[in-house]
């Protein structure tokens, strides 16, 4: 007799090395990958950035589990309802999946675990997108840390992650019965890219979707872009970032394959970097484990303040401006060009997103969640952690939050980080003429700077939407409304 089937759930995952699931199911028996297109009510929908991303890197991992001798099978709708019936009509033995840490995501597993396990089918989780799971890190009074220091102390004192595992030689395909077969789909139906219009070519031009090309990213990182990175990274006019946000958001990579890649390359000195530029980037590694942390404790991350204080601020609801902010026509070059950027290649600076949160929430006086709805839609590393914890960090809202007192000057900050206005000017080309000085405060070049430079202010580029001055004092009184609550 043969073994009844494993069933591997890919979800977050999307990747065939260090896939602890993955290995569990082939130690079973024959094999079935399944990738279910979550349309259940529950479930927050991906956006149009981060579904173009989700085509690509499916279409990557198909060809990948084929290459190995499997296939990826398909399909769309509630996995409440899809997951046991396809467990009952395939005779599974065992079922496989990598958790996630969303609150209706958690609540999913839970009662899919408790049906399948009621109908005789084995159920096993593992933690592959995580070097701790969130409920490893806890204060001495064993509650949640609020404050990343003390978290990031605490996950360093348990020692190094474990080392990842290889990727399966080959894959053993189990055979799917006629009825489920014909239920399958192709990446193409799902219909997840854009086509009329098609608005994606940026982002094609940017990023290679896939686990090879996590891997190929993370190998420039090393090779390349990390010396330098504890100054550098805060430089949008240089290459100066990993930009593997989107291979993680997506499970092509795992945190502990970037983790030891790093340290191996440090270790052999094949890594250009320092120990202190490979410290700081294992830090932000830190900053994504402690968001998750963060969401596991507060499932609503997205759509509550952290700091329930907040729930008596009183935002501004100004179409216009938002609209200005959103296609980058702010009259702030620095803001702009982030904004532009994210339209463009569907990501952004880690610094401009601070610079450009902090324009709309203090500036214009904003909801944070307004913001965090726009990224969730527009960049292709929406991570249902990080999107919202840094909102809520730049807002004051959040844990470890920036004071509300805090505004990010655009001007001054654009001066500090892009001081040349080489990224200005890669995003907002018609300021490319205009001198060094005026870059970052086009409004101050006198007649002469402009007319050379060929700009008409509010023809070619539009004069600043909201006074510096005015929007910061707007804030701080409206913020500090919120001290006597």
């Amino acid at each position: 007799m043969t073994a009844r089937p494993a069933l591997l759930w890919f979800r977050d995952d999307l990747r065939l090395s260090d896939n602890p699931a993955l290995r569990a199911a082939i130690e079973h028996g024959p094999l079935i990958c399944l990738y279910i297109f979550d349309m259940s009510a529950d479930r927050r929908p991906l956006g149009a950035a981060a579904s173009w991303w989700l085509s690509r890197s499916l279409t990557a991992l198909s060809e990948a589990i084929s290459a190995k001798g499997g296939e990826l099978l398909i399909l769309r709708g509630d996995p409440a309802e899809l997951l046991p019936r396809i467990a009952h009509e395939a005779d599974v033995g065992r079922v496989a999946w990598n958790r996630r840490y969303e609150g209706a995501a958690i609540e999913l597993d839970k009662a899919l675990k408790t049906m399948l396990s009621e109908a005789g089918v084995a159920v096993e989780s593992f933690n592959a997108n995580l070097l701790n799971e969130p409920w490893q890190i806890a204060t001495k009074a064993d509650g949640p840390f609020k404050v990343f220091t003390p978290y990031w102390r605490a996950a360093r004192e348990r020692g190094e992650p474990s080392a990842p595992l290889p990727a399966p030689r080959k894959l053993s395909k189990a055979s799917l019965p006629a009825a489920l077969r014909k239920q399958a789909l192709t990446v193409a139906d799902l219909a997840l890219e854009p086509t009329a219009p098609d608005w994606a070519s940026g982002l094609r031009e940017a990023w290679t979707p896939g686990e090879d090309g996590a891997q190929e990213r993370l190998g420039a990182f090393l090779d390349e872009t990390i010396a330098g990175y504890r100054e550098g990274r805060d430089r949008p006019d240089k290459l100066s970032t990993s930009r593997l946000s989107p291979h993680l958001r997506f499970g092509e990579i795992s945190p502990r394959q970037i983790w030891h890649a790093t340290q191996a390359a440090l270790e052999t000195g094949k890594m250009l970097g320092s120990a202190g530029d490979a410290e700081k980037f294992f830090s932000e590694i830190g900053w994504r484990e402690f968001s998750y942390h963060l969401l596991f404790h507060n499932p609503d991350l997205a759509t509550a303040n952290f700091n329930r204080r907040f729930d008596a601020m009183s935002w501004e609801k100004d179409e216009i401006a938002l609209a200005a902010w959103q296609k980058g026509r702010t009259g702030y070059p620095i803001v702009d060009a982030g904004m532009r950027q994210l339209w463009q290649t569907g990501w952004m600076h880690n610094r401009v997103r601070m610079i450009a949160a902090s324009f709309l929430i203090k500036h214009l006086l904003t909801d944070w969640r307004v913001g965090e709805a726009w990224f969730w839609d527009t960049l292709v590393d929406a991570d249902p952690a990080n999107n919202p914890a840094s909102w809520q960090w730049v807002a004051g809202s959040g844990a470890d939050a920036a004071p509300y007192f805090r505004i990010f000057n655009p001007v001054t900050h654009g001066e500090k980080f892009d001081p040349k206005g080489v990224y200005v000017r890669r995003f907002v080309p018609e300021l490319v003429g205009l001198d060094d000085k005026f870059i970052h405060r086009p409004w101050d070049a006198p007649a002469s700077a402009l007319k050379q430079a060929g700009i008409v202010l509010d023809r070619d580029y539009p004069k600043p939407i909201i006074a510096l001055d005015f929007g910061r004092r707007r804030a701080l009184d409206a913020f500090a409304t919120l001290r006597s609550e």
